[in-house]
């Protein structure tokens, strides 16, 4: 029945789900009208029996009633019959046999109930239905005996014209009820189509999707508090979360080209210096010692270069996988590493001014306890000096600003050198980076791993490192970490 029924549309389902109810619901009504109307005529009919019974069962006399003539006069005797209601009437003896009896002329022997029914009646005046002769109609009967005499009297009515009329009634209602059910099942194709139009235009933004327009949504068809409008507004969400998610996956899918690239860049140079020398010197190309001596400290230097690289790479790699498992912490204070960065800056370029002040240029150095790794975190501030030192002119004067601001601990490395782009600072902590492409690594600089590898130290202690640039003004990088707290002291 299932497989049947999943074989039809929604609109088809609901619309059969509620003819059957419609339908029990009209049969329902009919038999409970005509139960209820089938009870009302019984109970007037045995009204009037019992009522008729207990006359004639009271009337004083000495024999059966005197009805001889009666029978005679038809005239008289069926208008009287259908005066009292009881077109049947019947005297049995004290041996049960029928006495005396009156019927309307209009009644044939076999439309009367046998004799032997009639005898079988209670006579305490309960209404009993009983058949007629040749099965053609109901009766109802009442028996009562008789007051001044050993007999009994029955008072009998047929149910034809009340089996008609709730005959009649069945009829009218099976007809009503199949032109009501018709006309509220079209009616209801009609409503079930319109309620359902924002389910198919659902399904049209759900199709358009599919095909690849991750940008369709649902429109608005319906008020927020109905179903279709939260089903609207729910669908929207998970739409607008599945098109981040597929350009986030796609972004993703870019940098991990670019990295690749970038990675096969880096490793190619040092590689093919390396792969150069060997080749020469196989082929007889370094004759001399110093020659071999020339070669063995290109060799050395591009495998320093690449061992440097390695490391940097299984940091990062360690870094995004489980950065905590990366520190030793203890607590400490980020002055040390200001006092430190200073004298580095000054051993790098004596003729470069370096100021050490509190955050934001302002009062002097402040205390800035944390609980982090010192080793991990001198690391940070050495790349954020050399950063420094490696994109400002020589002689550019720099600021160590360290102390406390807005609850955490700060230590900021601030140059006056020729600062950065928008775009340029928006890309300065991606992996292999470098705001210079043409700079070579003979001048020194890195692979571009320096501040990204900063920025994810910084955050595996659970803060960050920060940048403040103008084109043309210089830059300010700011590592910001937790304060200690003194329970952990």
């Amino acid at each position: 029945m299932r497989d049947v029924l999943g074989r039809f549309s929604l609109r088809a389902r609901l619309l059969l789900l509620t003819a059957c109810l419609l339908l029990a619901g009209l049969t329902l009504v009919s038999a409970v009208v005509s139960d209820h109307l089938e009870r009302y005529q019984l109970g007037r009919t045995d009204g009037r029996l019992r009522s008729l019974t207990a006359i004639i069962a009271r009337m004083p006399s000495t024999g059966p009633p005197p009805a001889g003539d009666l029978r005679d006069r038809t005239d008289l005797l069926d208008p009287a019959l259908d005066l009292v209601g009881a077109p049947y009437l019947v005297y049995l003896g004290p041996n049960g046999a029928v006495v005396w009896g009156a019927r309307s002329t209009r009644l044939s022997n076999a439309a009367l109930p046998p004799p032997g029914e009639l005898r079988a009646i209670p006579a305490d005046g309960t209404a009993v239905t009983l058949r007629a002769a040749d099965g053609s109609v109901r009766w109802r009967a009442v028996a009562r005996p008789t007051t001044g005499r050993d007999g009994t009297v029955i008072a009998s009515a047929p149910l034809a014209e009340a089996d008609a009329t709730i005959a009649r009634l069945r009829t009218s209602s099976l007809i009503s009820g199949a032109a009501l059910l018709v006309l509220l099942t079209a009616a209801g194709w009609f409503a079930l189509g319109r309620g359902l139009r924002p389910l198919r235009r659902i399904e049209h933004t759900a199709a358009a999707i599919a095909g690849g327009d991750l940008t369709r949504r649902v429109p608005v068809i319906a008020p927020p508090s109905t179903e279709i409008g939260h089903l609207a507004a729910s669908l929207n969400t998970m739409l607008g979360q599945l098109e981040q998610a597929f350009a986030d996956r796609a972004a993703s899918e870019a940098r991990t080209r670019a990295f690749v690239s970038d990675v096969s860049h880096e490793l190619r140079t040092p590689l093919f210096v390396i792969k150069g020398s060997t080749d020469l010197y196989r082929m007889g190309g370094l004759p001399g010692r110093a020659d071999v001596d020339e070669a063995m400290r290109r060799i050395d230097r591009e495998a320093t270069r690449l061992t440097a690289l390695t490391e940097d790479l299984l940091l990062l790699a360690r870094l995004d996988e489980a950065p905590e498992g990366q520190l030793d912490r203890a607590p400490m204070d980020l002055r040390t590493l200001a006092n430190d960065a200073r004298h580095d800056l000054r051993a790098l370029d004596p003729s470069r001014p370096v100021e050490l002040t509190g955050p934001g240029g302002t009062g002097t150095p402040g205390p800035a306890p944390v609980h982090a790794d010192e080793s991990r975190l001198r690391q940070v501030v050495t790349n954020l000096v050399g950063n420094a030192a490696a994109h400002t002119p020589p002689g550019t004067p720099v600021r160590i600003g360290v102390g406390t601001a807005n609850g955490r601990a700060v230590l900021e490395v601030a140059d006056e050198g020729p600062g950065m782009t928008s775009e340029q600072a928006d890309r300065v902590f991606d992996r292999f980076y470098r705001t210079d492409r043409s700079r070579t690594h003979a001048d020194g600089a890195n692979a571009g791993l320096g501040l990204p590898i900063a920025r994810s130290l910084a955050r595996a202690h659970g803060g960050d490192v920060e940048l403040e640039t103008t084109l043309g003004e210089g830059a300010r990088f700011r590592l910001t970490l937790p304060l200690l707290d003194t329970q952990q002291a």
